[in-house]
């Protein structure tokens, strides 16, 4: 039985992973949604510090074109040691 995502397809989804803010985090995070998506312009990342700077979360905007191209990035995303949580 195929389950119906809620979602129509394509459409722009944002993806939000959070890490220690390292330059390879932020690396990390563009490369994992890259992989499933191809290039992803610099106007659609969003980073946002954490009050002491230590963490970062970062946002990608991509136009995502199946239920399951999104669950093979959060799949990855939340498998990676590096990213603390994927949303």
């Amino acid at each position: 039985m195929s389950e119906e995502s809620a979602i129509k397809f394509p459409c722009e989804f944002p993806i939000k992973m959070m890490g220690r803010d390292t330059p390879e985090f932020r690396a990390i995070a563009r490369g994992l949604v890259e992989h499933h998506v191809g290039p992803v312009a610099e106007e659609a990342i969003y980073v946002n510090l954490s009050a002491k700077g230590n963490f970062v979360s970062i946002t990608v905007t991509v136009t995502a074109t199946s239920q399951q191209q999104l669950d093979d990035i959060y799949r990855d995303a939340s498998a990676h040691d590096d990213v603390l949580m994927a949303l």
